[in-house]
């Protein structure tokens, strides 16, 4: 049996060039490239073998671990989970950094390969600089605080170790039921330390990514369930756009009438202006959607895992006859609500329940004033998202939604939209009108501030030449803005708006509403009474942007925000657009929630907003109900 000599990282390297994924007959690669920041625990290692491998494996330069794998899930998701990148880390604060990270990654169902140093496999000397000891076990590192967080997880000790192991991180990335955040710890001996590796180990491997087909009694359950509702609502999840199945949602609609709402993974699965359109669901949806799932009679899931922000807290879902009908890649998210399962990729079963449908004369459709109804609510909504948007040119410190209304009179199919956290997701899961199947670009499973800015280095890495946005608070900017200096360094014309508001925005409206007060969600000076009152912190986020390498442009009035969006959109360099916006406490024009969500409040308190906040909380508790 022929052998090469190599590092186990070297090892690693050249196994991960020659991995490509195959769906519909298109090919590419698995692990396209690895972020990394070098330390102790991987520089003589991984470091090393990416010095000798610059021909089969691209390295990126991160400045922060949990962004660099934000930047691999914005990547992998772009790349509709068909390609992948890996993250190397030392051992330590390094390797707990991708913590945050892996947990998006997983809950989002998206693919990215985690590389983390570990100590000593050989404990040569015990403890080694970083090494957390645990006096009852000796083989626990800060890596195992990965092991819930991933969806497969390994410790490579031995150098032939690690041929089982990357083989089954490979499965795990590329099978579109099981995928999420990979972890192989690497302990930094066993990195540097030579094996005779069979040449069979190298060579290209093409890894399938299946498109499950419905089973044949499951689909007929599903479609005599569609034939006998009246009142059918599907919902698209995030699942439509991994398995590339807008089309194929596109044709059921058309066929059969009914109308699709989305959560935030799958807002965009139709186009806005398609009539069975109606928007985001849940607590922050449009009232169309809402209403409608409020008398449903049938609620047919499709690649959604069905969050408390899609069910408003199991509130939503009112018609006492209301059944559920998951189409899912898992059977773990196919059963929720105690749905009749048809367990498919969402292409396939699409395909195959629009098929069955319409196999007879004249299909199945809803009935026409079914139709009418949701049309002319869909139509209402419409103002209501233009009453939000417009504003006048030369007002000063526009809403938020106003800025949002300048750049949507201004991008086109072409552009990308990203966003995670704070008060943004629910204005645009209410008002935005998605272009294409993947302008709207929001995590908000892991709803974690700070994935903006690398994510859209991720999705420039995917899809070069387009132009993509990083809108973010200034909260959220605070939390990560490292990798616009990797965006400079790359030279990736990132696009990156940050709007002032002196607060967390979102969490300030939450504690309003719950009987906080919006205590702490103030960027403010400290007043004499001990509470963050004062005036507003002289924090120059502008600067601190072009202090980085971008070029920022202010802009003051909504005529500067139009000129200055429409300017960096046409930059091919890093641009920041700065704006102010109302503060969180005087924000107006954006419709309130059209749904609730369950936000415990204090069950006693002596203060008047914690005591309403109590009755109202009671009032809409009251309406949940397991559905059984």
């Amino acid at each position: 049996m022929s052998t090469r000599r190599l590092t186990v990282a070297q090892a690693l390297v050249t196994f991960l060039s020659r991995q490509y994924t195959e769906r519909d007959g298109s090919r590419k690669r698995l692990v396209n490239a690895v972020w990394g920041i070098f330390g102790h625990g991987n520089v003589a290692g991984i470091g090393q073998a990416l010095v000798e491998s610059t021909d089969e494996m691209r390295y990126l330069q991160g400045r922060n671990e949990q962004a660099m794998v934000h930047a691999a899930v914005g990547y992998a998701r772009q790349s509709n989970r068909l390609s992948a990148h890996a993250v190397t880390t030392s051992i330590g604060p390094g390797a707990t950094n991708l913590v945050t990270g892996a947990a998006l990654a997983t809950i989002n169902r998206l693919p990215v390969l985690l590389l983390p140093g570990d100590t000593f496999a050989t404990r040569p000397a015990d403890p080694v600089l970083q090494q957390l000891e645990v006096p009852s076990a000796g083989d626990v590192s800060v890596n195992d605080a990965l092991r819930p967080v991933s969806v497969y997880f390994d410790r490579v000790t031995r150098p032939e170790a690690l041929i089982p192991a990357a083989l089954a991180a490979m499965r795990v990335l590329s099978d579109p039921a099981q995928t999420g955040a990979v972890t192989l710890a690497l302990p930094q001996d066993v990195q540097a330390e030579a094996y005779d590796w069979p040449e069979e180990f190298f060579a290209e491997r093409v890894w399938r990514v299946r498109r499950q087909a419905p089973d044949p009694e499951e689909l007929a359950d599903a479609v005599r369930l569609v034939r006998a509702a009246a009142r059918p609502l599907l919902v698209a999840g995030g699942g439509v756009h991994h398995s590339a199945a807008e089309e194929a949602l596109a044709a059921f609609a058309d066929a059969t009438g009914i109308p699709v709402a989305s959560t935030q993974a799958g807002k965009g699965s139709l186009p806005h202006d398609h009539p069975c359109d109606v928007g985001g669901i849940g607590h922050t949806g449009t009232a169309t959607a809402d209403e409608l799932a409020r008398t449903a009679d049938l609620v047919i899931g499709v690649g959604t895992r069905w969050s408390d922000f899609s069910t408003a807290s199991a509130t939503l879902f009112a018609n006492p006859a209301v059944r559920f009908l998951n189409l899912n890649v898992t059977g773990f998210d196919a059963h929720k609500l105690a749905a009749r399962p048809l367990v498919a990729d969402a292409r396939t079963a699409l395909e195959g329940l629009t098929a069955a449908l319409t196999a007879e004369d004249g299909g199945h459709r809803v009935a026409p004033s079914y139709a009418a109804e949701y049309g002319e609510d869909k139509e209402r909504w419409e103002h209501r998202v233009e009453a939000a948007f417009t504003a006048d040119e030369d007002l000063v410190r526009p809403t938020q939604a106003q800025v949002l209304g300048v750049l949507d009179a201004l991008v086109t199919g072409e552009d990308i939209l990203i966003n995670a956290a704070g008060s943004l997701p629910g204005d645009l899961h209410k008002l935005w009108r998605s272009r294409s199947r993947d302008q709207y670009h929001v995590e908000y499973g892991y709803s974690c501030m700070g994935y903006e800015i690398p994510a859209a280095l991720g999705v420039l890495l995917a899809d070069p030449g387009r132009p993509v946005w990083a809108l973010v608070g200034d909260g959220t900017y605070l939390m990560n803005p490292t990798e616009i200096v990797t965006g400079v360094q790359e030279r990736l014309p990132l696009k990156v708006v940050i709007l002032q508001n002196h607060g967390y925005a979102s969490i300030g409206g939450l504690s309003a509403s719950v009987g906080a007060e919006g205590f702490g969600t103030a960027y403010r000076f400290r007043a004499p009474d001990g509470t963050y009152t004062g005036a507003p912190l002289p924090v120059d986020l502008a600067a601190n942007a072009a202090s980085l390498g971008m070029r920022v442009i202010r802009a003051k009035t909504v005529r500067d925000l139009r000129e200055a969006l429409a300017e960096a959109r046409a930059a091919d360099d890093p641009t920041c657009v700065y704006v102010e916006t109302e503060t969180a406490d005087t924000m107006s024009g954006v419709p309130p929630a059209q749904a609730w969500w369950d936000v415990p409040v204090a069950e006693t308190a002596t203060r008047t907003p914690a005591v309403k906040a109590r009755e109202e909380y009671d009032r809409h508790a009251a309406a949940r109900r397991r559905h059984l």
